[in-house]
């Protein structure tokens, strides 16, 4: 079901197509582009993609909006909030009426082509601006801004494997696990740093290819670069809200019990769900969350990791209910992104990886470090964050050097 859902639900046939074209463009597709291939490569719940040639004869893809599509969008709006809210009378802890709300607020954006368009190239302004260390790392499709409106978005067509495809990833001449800290890294600096996050990063949106005008590694690897596609659902974090979010993972990834309390709270989750915010983040329960062991929040993924995981959904539910009420819309997003990164991890490595949470790590703590520079205040607040700095580097390495150990004998355990 997961696969027909991210590119394969029922497509519009080629007149209404053609109908979309003519009206946001002026004539049928024939006439728009040099060579249009009536058959989708893809199709999504909002729209589906042709490949075609403008007649400057480069490759692009041509995403078109279902005919009819906000009609059927404004159905689907009332039928959640029919079904949310008879629920809730029936099973008052089944409480998902901020769903609603959330439902309101993006699909209008994502059905509007030029926002995707726009947030495309603010995403790649980001990187270069404030993560220039990865931005040759990060792409997104050029827009061609002459042949897009609001329903219809012409964009440089994309070769690569998508990046749950781990053959093909490797045929290509690619390492799966640099990928995989390639990804973990490019949401990080999203999250953390510039405040502007792509939530919708499962595995149809994000495609892999070789790094262009790059040579092979002494490995004979060559270096892999993250194109992101489908730009429509972004989420803005305010810098308190980013600064508090960076503090909690690193909290988390670093098991200070103190601190994941303070930031919970800080962030919507009350002084009594803070146990309950931290394992839904992590997967992990409370007692693993605040482990001081360095592989603390690695999920093994046995059958007894999906046991342990699925009695506390069940004996937890109301309070998850009450978490997620309580929570900004924001951070749920953020929870829905995790959940997507997790998965796309999981296919690329198979095996459980301590250094995702490592670069988690590393980004939020140099995130908080940021922030605290940026506040100005005196020369003994700018020397203590730069003494932050420096403890960070130490312990970062500290943990690497853990992680060596462990992967070179399983059976250590190795504690801060």
């Amino acid at each position: 079901m997961r696969d027909s859902m991210l590119n394969k639900c029922p497509v519009s046939s080629y007149e209404q197509v053609c109908e979309v074209v003519k009206k946001e463009l002026g004539d049928t597709p024939d006439k728009i582009f040099a060579e249009f291939d009536p058959v989708p490569i893809a199709s999504a719940s909002l729209a589906q993609v042709h490949v075609a040639r403008n007649h400057d004869g480069e490759k692009v893809a041509v995403k078109v909006q279902h005919t009819h599509m906000t009609d059927t969008a404004a159905a689907d709006c009332a039928t959640v909030d029919f079904i949310v809210n008879t629920l809730h009378r029936i099973f008052p802890s089944f409480d998902y009426r901020w769903l609603i709300d959330e439902m309101r607020e993006s699909l209008p954006k994502e059905l509007d082509f030029i926002n995707e368009a726009k947030n495309s190239e603010k995403c790649l302004e980001n990187f270069q601006k404030l993560s220039p260390h990865i931005a040759a790392y990060v792409y997104a499709p050029k827009v061609y801004w002459n042949l897009s409106t609001s329903k219809l978005l012409t964009m440089e067509f994309m070769d690569g494997a998508q990046v749950n495809d781990v053959k093909t990833i490797k045929r290509l001449g690619i390492r799966p696990d640099e990928v995989a800290r390639l990804v973990s890294e490019t949401f990080a600096e999203m999250m953390f740093k510039h405040g502007f996050v792509h939530c919708d990063p499962h595995a149809a949106n994000l495609l892999v290819r070789p790094l262009p005008y790059s040579g092979k590694s002494i490995l004979g690897k060559k270096k892999p670069q993250l194109v992101l596609l489908d730009h429509g659902l972004y989420k803005e974090l305010d810098f308190e809200t980013r600064t508090n979010y960076a503090k909690l993972w690193k909290a988390l990834i670093f098991a200070d019990a103190n601190a994941i309390k303070e930031n919970s709270a800080k962030l919507g989750a009350g002084k009594d769900l803070y146990a309950l915010f931290a394992g839904i983040l992590t997967m992990r329960p409370w007692n693993r969350v605040i482990d001081p062991a360095v592989d603390h929040l690695v999920i093994q993924g046995s059958e007894s990791d999906r046991s342990e995981l699925q009695m506390y959904a069940s004996q937890y539910f109301s309070q998850i209910s009450e978490l997620l009420r309580r929570l900004p819309r924001v951070i749920l997003l953020m929870l829905k992104t995790n959940d997507c990164l997790r998965s796309v991890s999981n296919a690329l490595l198979q095996v459980p990886s301590l250094e995702t949470f490592m670069i988690i790590g590393r980004v939020s703590s140099e995130a908080v470090i940021e922030a605290k520079l940026s506040q100005k205040r005196s020369f003994l607040h700018w020397l203590s964050a730069w003494l932050d700095k420096i403890l960070l580097e130490a312990r970062l390495f500290t943990m690497q050097v853990a992680l060596w150990l462990l992967q070179g004998r399983k059976s250590l355990s190795w504690r801060n």
